[in-house]
């Protein structure tokens, strides 16, 4: 038996090693976590826990038929590319702040307190990537402002 695990060890060797290099290989947004984001304002930073939707069928389901979000939950809506964009509120059933942010991160403009199962279009106040939704009333809370950033893995800042 022990004869037999040596003569596997080289072949383990390599294996670790191919593992080793196909990792750093990888890009570092690759190994981000997805989920999370820090919203940066005058007061401080606030992390979100946040489900990132980017097709079209998840962009429109939303948060609608949703009953509670925690205080630092949320919906990260990725259209991946920037643009005008407009949400209502129709069969969403808890107040919600909408945050327009554009493809740098920087946020552009915030409706608060968005009512629910109203279907009033909410645009945003140009071009944006990112639409954040949380929890009514929070982004007053933490004092976000437009102007403020948004730390995401998939917020690549351009050069000017």
């Amino acid at each position: 038996m022990m004869l037999f695990a040596q003569g596997f060890a080289p072949v383990l060797r390599r294996a670790g090693a191919i593992i080793a290099v196909a990792a750093l290989a990888m890009p570092l947004s690759a190994l981000a976590d997805d989920n999370k984001l820090v919203l940066h304002s005058a007061t401080g930073d606030y992390s979100f826990n946040v489900e990132v939707v980017d097709t079209a069928e998840s962009r429109a389901k939303g948060l609608m038929f949703v009953t509670e979000l925690a205080d630092d939950a949320g919906m990260l809506f990725d259209f991946k590319e920037q643009g005008p964009v407009a949400f209502w509120m129709r069969n969403t059933f808890i107040p919600l702040d909408m945050i327009f942010i554009d493809a740098n991160g920087v946020v552009k403009n915030i409706h608060v307190n968005a009512r629910p199962q109203d279907p009033t279009s909410i645009p945003s106040d140009g071009p944006v990537q990112f639409v954040l939704e949380i929890p009514g009333g929070r982004s007053v809370e933490i004092g976000l402002k437009a102007g403020d950033t948004m730390d995401h893995p998939r917020v690549v800042p351009k050069a000017n």
